[in-house]
Parts: structure tokens; C-alpha cells; sequence
């Protein structure tokens, strides 16, 4: 009978999970923010935590969120708005916070925590000697060149609402030839080695400066806020609140240079992620 009764808790989703499962995208950024993530619950609870990294795009870790096969995972407001709510982009980073927490709530059962302080937009970025050579300063100084340039683009950039063609669209945009498509990782180098001439990269990214490139101003304002924050499932708060409280430490500690740097240490200089996450936490969380 006991076992019968524990078969049918786990079926119906009431049993308490005894581990948190920290997930994240397939990009430096989220793998080293769920690294964050995953040691804090650990210095704050006794749960014991598994990481599933590099998981996949934005579609992949929301698919594996609502499924409940991972528990939390960071996630970026305007992502949330445009790509997954189906939202115009809109500018204010508050009124983006407050829609996407209370449609996450309602039809997810999923919660929003404190944002962790940073803005990671797209970044729109050509070689600096291109940009110095062709007086190259937004978005739209890009039209005048783009007829003759290369792009290269993430496959979710190219897929997104709030990405290529609704960029191409407001400041009137046409390459060469199509974009190529690529893993977001690679197209920094393709960059670098003159494979492409421009490139939508993410505002946070260490190889920006490393790589010496330009991030051209969006001077249109076509993107919307991208404030990161911490993803949980509402039956995880409401089984192990020591797991939300941890994360509310967390709420505003990381600047946009800040996230740059931890970007840098990453990607540049190939440090560990688990030691660069056991390094801030113990210096800006202790």
C-alpha cells in the first residue's frame, strides 16, 4: 500500500524532489550564470544540485523548465517577451520585468526572481578598423555598406522575433547574400578571420574588446531590454523556499561590465567556470 501511495505522489507531482536541477543555454554566458546559480544553492541549502549545461537555445531550456526536467535556469526579459510571449518589442525594462513575471506565474507556474543587475542586448559588431574606415557608429550607418558586406548570425538570431528580419526591416538592411547561419560561438572568429563582416553578438561578451571589435549603437531602439534573472519553477519555491531565499542574494550583484569581465575570464583567458563562480560569490556574495 505504502508504495502504491509513493507511486501515485510521483505521478501526480507531489513529491519533493530531493536534488535542484540548474540548466542553461548553449552559450559561455548561461552556462557560467547556472555555474553561479548552482553554487549558491549549495552554500545556502543542504539540497545537493545537478548541472545541465550548454543545454540548448531559448526554446530548448523553456521546453525543459515546463516539463520539470530541469528546476531553474537564468533567463533574459526580452527573450521572454518577444520570443517566447510573442510580444512587440517595447524599452521600458520595468514594464518587460512586470509583464513577463506575471505571465510566466500564470501560465507557466514558473517565477521570475530579482533581476541579477546586468543588460545583455544583441550587439550588433564589425571590425574597428572597418567601423573607423567607413565612419560606421549605428545601426543605421551600417545600410550605406551592408549591399557589400558578408553577415554571419546565431541561428536563434535568425529565428527570432525580435532578431534579423525584424532588424533588416526597421533600418533597412540588405547583405550580399543571406545570412550564414552558425553556431553563436563561431562567429566571433568568422569575424576576426574576415569570414564575415558583421555579426550579432551578445552586449556582455568578453571577445568583443579582446577581438577589438565595435558594437554599433541602436539608435532606432528595435531591441528591448534584456535584464537576466533566475528562472524557477513555483513548485521548487514552494517545496524548498531556502532555494528562492538564496537566490534573492543574488538580485542586482552583477553590473554589465562586471558580466564582461566574468565573460572574459571565461573566454579569453580559458579559465575554469566553477572557479570564476566560487571566486565572485566569494568576493560579492559571502
Amino acid at each position: 500500500m505504502k508504495r502504491v501511495l509513493l507511486l501515485a505522489l510521483v505521478l501526480c507531482g507531489c513529491a519533493k524532489r530531493d536534488r535542484i536541477i540548474v540548466g542553461a543555454k548553449n552559450f559561455t554566458e548561461s552556462d557560467l550564470l547556472a555555474e553561479i546559480v548552482a553554487q549558491q544553492i549549495e552554500r545556502r541549502t543542504p539540497l545537493p544540485v545537478e548541472r545541465r549545461l550548454h543545454l540548448g537555445g531559448t526554446f530548448v531550456c523553456h521546453q525543459a523548465i515546463r516539463a520539470g526536467d530541469i528546476d531553474v535556469y537564468v533567463e533574459y526579459t526580452g527573450t521572454a517577451f518577444t520570443a517566447i510571449l510573442k510580444q512587440p518589442p517595447i524599452a521600458d525594462p520595468d514594464s518587460v520585468y512586470r509583464f513577463v513575471a506575471a505571465a510566466y506565474a500564470r501560465d507557466f507556474k514558473l517565477q521570475w526572481t530579482a533581476p541579477l543587475g546586468f543588460n545583455n542586448t544583441f550587439a550588433i559588431l564589425v571590425r574597428r578598423a572597418d567601423a573607423e574606415r567607413y565612419s560606421l557608429r549605428s545601426i543605421a550607418d551600417l545600410a550605406r555598406v551592408a549591399p557589400r558586406w558578408k553577415a554571419g548570425f546565431g541561428y536563434e538570431f535568425l529565428e527570432r522575433a525580435d532578431g534579423f528580419t525584424g532588424l533588416a526591416k526597421v533600418y533597412g538592411l540588405t547583405f550580399s547574400q543571406p545570412p550564414t547561419a552558425m553556431d553563436l560561438g563561431l562567429t566571433y572568429r568568422a569575424l576576426a578571420d574576415r569570414r564575415v563582416d558583421v555579426i550579432a553578438g551578445n552586449s556582455t561578451d568578453g571577445q568583443i574588446a579582446a577581438l577589438d571589435l565595435v558594437a554599433l549603437s541602436d539608435d532606432r531602439g528595435y531591441f528591448p531590454p534584456y535584464q537576466a534573472a533566475p528562472v524557477i519553477r513555483a513548485a521548487v519555491v514552494e517545496n524548498h523556499p531556502g532555494v528562492a531565499a538564496a537566490l534573492a542574494e543574488l538580485g542586482g550583484k552583477i553590473s554589465d561590465v562586471e558580466m564582461r569581465r566574468l565573460n572574459a575570464l571565461a573566454d579569453v583567458e580559458h579559465k575554469d567556470i566553477a572557479e570564476i563562480a566560487r571566486t565572485w560569490l566569494a568576493q560579492r556574495v559571502p
